[in-house]
């Protein structure tokens, strides 16, 4: 006969751990079902998004630190932030995630179309196929800074509009209003028939930017970093334009020469070159 192993001399059921109490006056993170719920994080973000009123807001749940930050805001737009730990933001959001101990759950903003921004002729900008969130975060904080009137970008290849691309712009997506479209050769060809100069920048362009004659309305193209401009999209234009680069690096990243492409065209708008 095989040896058995002796009973337990505690055979009623296994004790489970005693939990951790968690620490007082704080709750854990509301978890929403995924679907048309976009997550936004950072204070800057958030605060944009609770003062700008563009979205429907569902939840807001901050450290004791932030929410005390946001408690203006926070109140205006009519929530009441759930206390949390900086700890249960990691977990949510992930170690990498540069919370600042506040996130915001809401709706997607509103859709909008190329006849919704065309009216305003003004000065827009379409991003062909460029796919990194911080860079596209950062192009909206700039074109909030240079009053741009609109984004437009495809609805594929291109970045979700919360999370890392909302941190990056600190604020600039709830201020920038986006057009997402199917085609984007085709919203060149709808805003040429709306009377738009269409530029697309190009570092290989026969000509500078500063060099282009510009008028309004304007769309100004941005090529994804590496590919550039695609075909289509090149000959949908009506203008390519280049960046003076007067150094040995003659190219820069996709952000950077947005800025740069900005501030040269509301130069030359503003003096009517």
């Amino acid at each position: 006969m095989k040896n058995r192993q002796p009973w337990p001399k505690h055979r009623g059921k296994a004790q489970k751990p005693e939990a951790k109490a968690a620490p007082r006056g704080r709750e854990p993170v509301f978890h929403r079902p995924a679907g048309d719920v976009v997550v936004i994080y950072g204070f800057h973000a958030v605060r944009e998004a609770l003062r700008a009123k563009r979205r429907d807001l569902l939840a807001l749940s901050a450290t004791e630190t932030a929410a005390a930050r946001l408690e203006a805001e926070a109140a205006e737009a009519g929530l009441k932030p759930r206390i949390v730990a900086p700890e249960d933001l990691d977990r949510r959001l992930g170690p990498d995630a540069v919370h600042q101990g506040v996130l915001l759950e809401a709706r997607p903003l509103p859709p909008m179309t190329i006849e919704d921004i065309a009216a305003k002729g003004g000065l827009v900008l379409m991003l062909d196929q460029i796919t990194d969130p911080h860079n596209v975060g950062a192009i909206l904080r700039t074109a909030a800074a240079f009053a741009v009137d609109a984004l437009i970008t495809t609805e594929r290849h291109a970045p979700a509009l919360s999370g890392v691309l909302a941190k990056a712009a600190s604020g600039g997506l709830e201020l920038v209003p986006i057009v997402e479209v199917v085609n984007l050769a085709r919203a060149l060809d709808d805003l040429g028939d709306f009377g738009y100069l269409r530029v697309g920048l190009d570092s290989e362009a026969p000509v500078s930017l500063t060099e282009a004659p510009l008028t309004r309305p304007l769309a100004l193209v941005l090529g994804a970093e590496g590919k550039g401009l695609r075909r289509l999209s090149r000959e949908k234009c009506d203008v390519l334009a280049k960046l003076d680069m007067p150094g040995a690096i003659k190219s820069l990243n996709v952000s950077n020469a947005c800025a740069v492409a900005l501030a040269l065209v509301h130069t030359k708008l503003k003096g009517g070159a």
